[in-house]
């Protein structure tokens, strides 16, 4: 385990911090505002190797390492949670093609998608599967050379935007055995999308549901062998983990940024507010707890990387307790604030509306507790 950063990781994460200081954060409240997907900025994020973090580099990727995308995603997010959030999300997605998929399915999908030029959504949750997510409904028929697929996801970031979506669908019987994985391209007739949905947070990108209507799709866009999508898609989530929590400390960092350059120049009862040392208390326990989510990140990342057999447990802890942190460090930046935390000219209530979503997506952390627990039952056997 690091406990210090190479020169290359720094230079890597600084990169990140700069093209967010630059390109996003003076947006991010105008995005939000406007419900703006601000495409063009993730391309030229892509073209600094961000669209394809951990994907070999014979496509294009970067072939980074989780450890590096949690940094990355971690800086980009103290611009704006909800851009790097998008962006980690299609780093998942290809990310399942990359490592799952054949060389012909690399080879045409993903040069593509680490320029963003083509943007990928991933497909897991239903209207009536969400954390029970092997009971999902939606079903690809075998005819021929091609799949007929029919149902609804639901909560799709990046739905209606994306050239690339990838699906989990019943193949088989009941179960996570009856599984696969789908990439239905976005043109693809009998697909279409719900509305937009109307959010507390996340507004820089579009969600909405995705619909499949007898929709055609070639067996050659399966990745993987048949029964074997809830493990892939399971795979995808343990990195979509680490990624989420890093938004979440990015977020977190920012608002406590925030809080430092307020108090300082806030006056109160003869003094300025960081003379209060109640104040001082508050400030003081918020890096910490930001420095114990990250410094458990970093844990959790590096074993990721290292394959270790207890990686999914441990990316599952990092998840439950940095975006239970990241949540409550920006929730305590806003009551520092005052009424001003209120308003939406401060940029701090965006950060507590965009980091509460993270701890629901990729596994709530009421999920999170399960996986921890079962593993250690099952250890204690």
């Amino acid at each position: 385990m690091q406990f210090a950063l190479t020169e290359d990781q720094i230079a890597v994460r600084d990169m990140a911090r700069e093209f967010a200081a630059e390109k996003i954060a003076p947006f991010a409240l105008k995005w939000d505002e406007e419900k703006f997907f601000p495409v063009d900025v993730m391309r030229e994020a892509a073209a600094l190797g961000i669209g394809g973090i951990y994907i070999r580099d014979d496509v294009g990727g970067s072939a980074l390492t989780r450890f590096d995308a949690a940094l990355i995603f971690e800086a980009l997010a103290t611009g704006c949670p909800t851009v790097s959030a998008f962006i980690s999300i299609h780093n998942m997605a290809s990310w399942m093609i990359d490592h799952y998929g054949s060389d012909a399915q690399r080879q045409k999908w993903l040069p593509r998608l680490c320029t963003m030029e083509l943007l990928a959504s991933y497909c897991l949750t239903e209207p009536g599967a969400g954390s029970d997510a092997a009971a999902l409904s939606t079903r690809a028929v075998r005819d021929g050379d091609h799949y007929i697929l029919n149902g609804q996801k639901q909560f799709i970031s990046g739905a209606g935007a994306s050239g690339i979506y990838v699906v989990m669908a019943r193949t088989g019987g009941n179960g996570a055995g009856g599984i696969s994985t789908l990439v239905v391209e976005g043109d693809a007739p009998g697909l279409s999308f719900g509305a937009n949905e109307r959010k507390m947070g996340w507004n820089a990108q579009p969600t909405r549901s995705v619909i499949f209507e007898n929709v055609r799709v070639p067996v050659a866009n399966r990745i993987g062998e048949e029964g074997i999508g809830f493990k892939i898609a399971m795979s995808g989530l343990d990195g979509g983990r680490l990624n989420i929590a890093a938004c979440s400390l990015g977020g977190a960092q920012s608002a406590l940024d925030k809080s430092l350059s307020y108090l300082k120049e806030r006056r109160a009862f003869g003094q300025r507010l960081d003379e209060f040392q109640a104040l001082q208390f508050r400030l003081a326990d918020m890096a910490i707890e930001l420095e114990a989510a990250r410094s458990f990140l970093w844990r959790a990342a590096a074993a990721l990387d290292r394959k270790d057999p207890d990686a999914t447990m441990l990316c599952a802890m990092a998840k439950r307790f940095g975006t239970d942190a990241g949540f409550e460090i920006a929730n305590q930046a806003l009551q520092l604030h005052g009424g001003y935390g209120y308003l939406a000219e401060y940029g701090v209530e965006k950060i507590v509306r965009d980091l509460r979503v993270h701890q629901i997506l990729e596994g709530t952390n009421e999920i999170m507790r399960v996986i921890v627990a079962r593993k250690l039952i099952e250890g204690a056997r």
